[in-house]
């Protein structure tokens, strides 16, 4: 049961990361790339009808964490626990930023809106894919200091950094050069996965610059998953380990590998669908390949003294797991039903939806 619950734990991640990546990626697009109202005003109507709904993936992704790994939700959400505050935060003004904008016809009011939707979203894809970091990297669980445990061993807190921001230090922080590398590949992949969508859902006059931004910055983001991937070598040696003990695993770095090569022909894709396609392939593929690498830790501890964390350590009775399987069922029923009423309510294109105007 541990692994079932595993599985649709990593897959519901990877659908808010998908879906709810675009809405930061557009929301970094509006900050950054957007010349005209025109232009700002298609990417809002892009994500306008879908942003809420795909944040229920982040919610029901918590709930299923709490119900079935109850030890890890402890133990993140209390070790984490600046960070997560700062994300409840960007969450709030990326909301209030998109539904407030067009309550008063003020160009102060709605700049300002609009730039706070906009760094939201960007802050988000930063301190998402550093969390990432984080877990990739491993905390100093129990607190050891000098060889002695000083905490409970599922037990940690990191600060936002520490003075040396090196991810091999005793007392680590959230923020380090690795986790931040790790934070700015993440700002960058959903800046084309945004831009992806937008492409997809608009006839916008940017769509043609998104095109030529796509190509550039997917050069970048070449460079840079080699890089993480070296580097990664040397915060924690050895992390192919389960990739190599089990050969078909190599399917999830392959399906990253064809969503990033596949970017390079965004000039050529005769389907507006075609980008947005590959930039999925590339995050569903980046997240399980790291998945898989970790498998079966689900938080790894960075001392000798105390065990990592993993699926079979921190999950609930099996009696629990067992009965919650068949709810949870008729829970992703009703979800999938929704989504796709959704989706056919507001297919093609989306100029003309007016999102936010009042």
């Amino acid at each position: 049961m541990e692994i079932f619950w595993f599985i649709i734990l990593v897959i519901m991640l990877g659908m808010y990361v998908i879906l709810d990546g675009y809405d930061f990626g557009a929301g970094i697009v509006h900050l950054l790339f957007a010349k005209t109202d025109e232009e700002r005003a298609a990417i809002r109507n892009a994500i306008g009808p879908f942003w809420d709904a795909n944040e229920v993936w982040l919610i029901a992704s918590g709930g299923v964490l709490f119900f079935a790994f109850p030890t890890l939700y402890a133990s993140a959400f209390s070790g984490f626990y600046l960070p997560l505050m700062l994300v409840l935060w960007f969450l709030i003004f990326r909301a209030i930023g998109l539904e407030l904008r067009g309550q008063l016809h003020n160009k102060l009011w709605e700049r300002f809106w609009e730039k706070a939707f906009g760094v939201a979203s960007l802050c988000l894809a930063l301190f998402f894919g550093a969390a990432l970091g984080n877990v990739v990297r491993g905390v100093n669980l129990g607190m050891v200091e000098n060889g002695v445990s000083t905490q409970e061993g599922h037990y940690f807190f990191l600060q936002l950094w520490n003075p040396t921001l090196d991810p091999l230090a005793e007392s680590h922080g959230i923020i380090d050069w690795f986790t931040i590398l790790l934070g700015i590949v993440s700002v960058i992949t959903l800046t084309i996965h945004g831009a992806n969508w937008i492409i997809l859902k608009t006839s916008s006059t940017i769509n043609s610059r998104l095109r030529s931004i796509i190509f550039k910055l997917n050069m970048v983001l070449c460079v840079l998953v080699i890089l993480t991937a070296a580097l990664w070598q040397y915060v924690k040696p050895f992390p192919l380990n389960n990739l190599i003990d089990h050969a078909w695993l190599w399917i999830f770095p392959l399906i990253a590998a064809v969503g990033l090569i596949g970017q390079f022909w965004i000039h050529k894709f005769k389907k507006d669908g075609m980008g947005f396609l590959f930039s999925c392939l590339f995050i569903m593929g980046s997240f399980a390949s790291t998945v898989a690498s970790l498998f079966p830790n689900v938080l790894p501890s960075t001392n000798s003294v105390n065990p990592s964390l993993t699926i079979y350590n921190v999950a609930a009775h099996e009696y629990g797991l067992s009965v919650g399987m068949y709810w949870f069922i008729i829970a992703f029923i009703l979800v999938v039903i929704y989504f796709i009423i959704q989706f056919r309510v507001f297919k093609g294109k989306l100029d003309d939806v007016g999102y936010g105007d009042h």
